[in-house]
């Protein structure tokens, strides 16, 4: 890459970096912390949570119904979800090993649970929404690793949302750079060369 390109890339990296320290100080703003993958809130945050929480009978007699009439259209969509879910997880494990690529921690997408300031139906729909954001977002970093063996080249127009790994990628329409990175069509065979 240009020294322009390496440039904006650790620009990029150090806003990232500054951007999660202004997390941090959120998070210690609203009073929890992580202990690994469980979020723990101080115990008097906790109680306000619970004051906060609206109760079930009222969330849902104040509930626009043209929202109730399609809830049942949203909820549908878990079996298109545990579908790709099953069968993004089964790729990975299979070829994930033999291409030498290693495999996406599933845990690391899926965290929102235990708000005491949401009701049931709120803190089913937040799983619900957590459950199906993170899933895409599970499946799209397995993509983005298997097109990064694959066939690491940019897009010739600018990528709507770009995984992580795309930065690194080729530039579209430079053969000679592709080769050179990556060499054989074929990312698993390191030994032939191209004509």
């Amino acid at each position: 890459m240009s020294e322009n390109i390496d440039r904006l890339i650790a620009q990029i990296r150090l806003l990232e970096g500054e951007l999660e320290a202004e997390f941090a100080i959120r998070r210690a703003k609203l009073r929890y912390t992580l202990q690994g993958t469980r979020v723990v809130f101080e115990e008097e945050i906790l109680r306000a949570h619970r004051e906060l929480r609206v109760g079930l009978a009222k969330y849902i007699f104040n509930a626009n119904l043209l929202t109730i009439i399609t809830a049942p259209v949203i909820y549908a969509m878990i079996i298109p979800f545990v579908i790709l879910d099953i069968t993004i997880t089964i790729y990975q494990w299979i070829c994930f090993p033999v291409y030498g690529i290693e495999k996406v921690k599933r845990s690391d997408y899926f965290d929102r649970y235990h708000l005491a300031y949401l009701n049931i139906l709120e803190a089913i729909n937040c799983a619900y929404c957590s459950y199906g954001n993170g899933l895409m977002a599970y499946a799209s970093e397995i993509a983005g690793r298997t097109e990064q063996y694959w066939c690491p080249i940019k897009h010739a127009r600018k990528a709507i949302t770009a995984h992580q790994h795309y930065i690194g990628f080729a530039d579209f329409g430079d053969g000679e750079a592709f080769r050179k990175k990556y060499g054989h069509p074929d990312p698993g065979i390191k030994d032939q060369k191209t004509v």
